[in-house]
């Protein structure tokens, strides 16, 4: 993987060595500590020439600018002060990694005119760094050469830049930093997951990465195929049984909070790979639906987050992991499974399976740790896409209050989310004259007939349903995300938690 920066916080000083990055607001302006590093003036003399005015997330640079013994000063515009909110400075910390180059050495000094940024907001920056530096080259063997011909050798791993962000309290921001540190190495692990190829990564091995976390003092239960089928749980077994790589169901509890508190529950769509099963996807494309674990991803990372910052919370992690192959033993349309929950289902399209693998997931969570509420995470249908495109995940929902918490958490993040309808005129299109229902309705409304299938395996349990498909994967890239993978959710549900659910 690409090496990962270290971040460091001090009191202001101006650096004698390295890269030395300013912010400067709107209309070019500097704080006192940003002047204090460039005695001879030379980004003002820059800024006119660059057409540098401090707009947000732009940037003007000098190279071994007069008056300093440093290598290179780097603007970097923070916009209007009054427009900064939280958003704002994790996009200013991936603006300055943008700008890193090839650094070694770094020093961000964080002042601005009438704005004394808080430890909350330094922390803020550091996690934009780490979010925007992120990169998955874990298979990459060859590197290139200064001419870009590519070398035929092992690739050497490059030494990750030393940033020391200078502040007015690093003590605060260093507190700060430790939880969103912790955070950013949950959106981190669901991004590696994600990106990682179906061959290197099946339900098997996507286990054992979820029980990596008893490290973090989590408990981690693996169910097999054997204990899966002793549970009734035909309708998450039907999908998998055309895969030689078998399934898994991994069960994550973080014991943070009151022991006599009911835990909040998230619960994943883990397929690690989907071929449609006997409804073949076309080929076109198919190679992203090694991402069709974006769900389970997400709560896996969220789970590794909450442990590592210790949240103060009961915290289940239910993730269903199977692979949606196709051969002579695979599902086919118009098999009637039974479910954990004792519903019947009519299989008319093996390729909407993921619903299939959180009915029993769903099930399971309610009737083991009957949850204060549960939400689940799902890369589940290209029908979200075309209503809502890869800015919002579809949210799907029970209860309003629930909803409302979610949808101010996606505000807060920036993983934003839209509310879409749930009601009796979309169930009644999954009724099945050969079962109790069938897994899909008619040509029209395919995200809400998916979530209308689901909810009939959470019973009253408030609940959320949130189809992440265009923005778990392949969502257009950011100033704090780059990569295919983009860990969508993580954020969200850990602000969730952290504003409403620990003690």
């Amino acid at each position: 993987m690409t090496s990962r920066p270290s971040i460091a916080f001090a009191k202001f000083a101006a650096p004698k060595k390295g890269s030395v990055f300013v912010l400067a607001a709107d209309g070019g302006g500097l704080g006192d500590a940003a002047k204090a590093c460039d005695p001879a003036g030379a980004l003002a003399r820059a800024f006119p020439v660059a057409d540098f005015s401090g707009k947000f997330a732009s940037s003007a640079e000098v190279l071994a600018p007069e008056g300093a013994s440093v290598d290179r000063l780097v603007a970097i515009g923070a916009g209007k002060v009054a427009n900064l909110d939280d958003y704002a400075w994790l996009k200013l910390g991936g603006a300055v990694a943008a700008a890193l180059r090839k650094a070694a050495e770094v020093a961000v000094i964080l002042d601005l005119p009438e704005l004394e940024p808080e430890g909350r907001q330094a922390a803020n920056l550091a996690a934009g760094i780490l979010l925007r530096s992120y990169g998955f080259d874990k298979y990459k063997t060859r590197k290139e050469r200064e001419n870009g011909q590519p070398e035929a050798k092992k690739a050497e791993a490059a030494k990750p830049a030393k940033i020391t962000i200078h502040c007015a309290d690093p003590s605060a921001a260093k507190k700060a930093f430790a939880e969103e540190e912790a955070v950013i190495g949950g959106v981190l692990l669901a991004r590696d997951l994600v990106n990682e190829p179906a061959n290197a990564l099946g339900p098997v091995e996507f286990a054992a990465r979820a029980k990596q976390l008893e490290a973090l003092g989590v408990e981690v239960d693996i169910l097999t195929e054997k204990e899966m089928k002793k549970l009734g749980m035909g309708s998450l077994l039907g999908v998998a049984q055309g895969s030689p790589r078998g399934a898994r169901m991994a069960i994550m509890q973080w014991k943070g909070g009151k022991a006599k508190d009911a835990p909040v529950a998230f619960i994943g769509k883990g397929v690690t790979f989907d071929t449609g099963g006997n409804s073949m996807k076309p080929a076109s494309g198919m190679e992203d639906m090694k991402g069709d674990m974006g769900g389970a991803a997400a709560v896996t990372g969220l789970i590794h987050a909450l442990a590592a910052r210790k949240a103060k919370a009961n915290v289940v992690g239910v993730i269903g992991l199977v692979e949606n192959a196709v051969d002579g033993h695979a599902q086919r349309p118009g098999d009637i499974v039974t479910s954990m929950s004792g519903q019947t289902i009519e299989v008319l399209n093996t390729d909407a399976e993921g619903r299939l693998v959180l009915a029993d997931a769903l099930w399971y969570a309610n009737d083991r740790f009957k949850p204060k509420f549960m939400v689940n995470l799902a890369t589940l249908t290209g029908a979200i896409m075309v209503a809502l495109g890869q800015h919002y995940a579809g949210l799907f929902s029970n209860n309003d209050e629930l909803a409302g918490r979610l949808t101010d958490a996606g505000q807060a993040t920036q993983e934003r989310l839209w509310r879409m309808p749930l009601g009796a005129e979309y169930d009644k299109l999954i009724d099945s004259k050969n079962a109790d229902m069938k897994n899909i309705g008619g040509r029209y409304g395919g995200a809400i007939i998916a979530a209308q299938f689901l909810q009939r395996f959470v019973k009253d349990t408030p609940w959320a349903h949130l189809d992440i498909a265009g923005t778990a994967m392949g969502a257009p890239a950011n100033e704090i995300n780059q990569s295919w993978g983009s860990g969508f959710g993580v954020r969200l549900l850990d602000r969730l938690v952290r504003d409403h659910y620990e003690g």
